[in-house]
């Protein structure tokens, strides 16, 4: 590639990894729901980026990380649900998926490798924003009774 700023339509140099993953039904099925882009909206994507290097610093990189195998929640961060979506959860599957072995701690490049997937992965997701692509992922939803009248009752805006 030439110089030029910025990624340029998800060339973010990561795409055989992505490939990869998208291979699998247990990768492939982790989306952001609408919670956790709010959050990324109103942190912006640098705050999650200090919080994506703090968790894997803390919960990634040690030798012998404390739980490992069952570390990172399945949800309620932006950055744990990509950590399972890009196999960045534990250190058997950093092993398995990015041959990063186990038994040592992970240096410098390889945090930042973990944390640039991640990021890479949480912004292609803020770029699909749940409208088009994979289908987001199911939510129980109220049924809403239409009234007589035709109208939704308690949404006068969407009448």
């Amino acid at each position: 590639g030439g110089g030029g700023g910025g990624r340029v339509g998800g060339m973010d140099g990561f795409e055989a990894v992505f490939e990869r993953l998208a291979r699998s039904a247990f990768r492939r099925r982790f989306r952001l729901g609408a919670g956790e882009r709010a959050y990324v909206r109103a942190k912006g994507m640098e705050t999650v980026r200090e919080h994506a290097v703090a968790f894997v610093g803390e919960r990634l990189a040690p030798a012998a990380p404390r739980n490992d195998g069952k570390q990172t929640p399945m949800r309620g961060h932006p950055v744990f649900v990509a950590q399972h979506a890009c196999a960045c959860c534990c250190r058997g599957c950093l092993r398995k998926w990015h041959g990063i072995t186990e038994g040592r701690e992970l240096g410098a490049e390889e945090r930042g490798y973990v944390v640039d997937l991640l990021m890479a992965w949480i912004g292609r997701q803020m770029e699909v924003d749940g409208e088009e692509g994979a289908p987001p992922a199911p939510e129980r939803r109220k049924r809403v009774r239409k009234s007589p009248g035709g109208e939704t009752p308690g949404l006068p805006f969407l009448s």
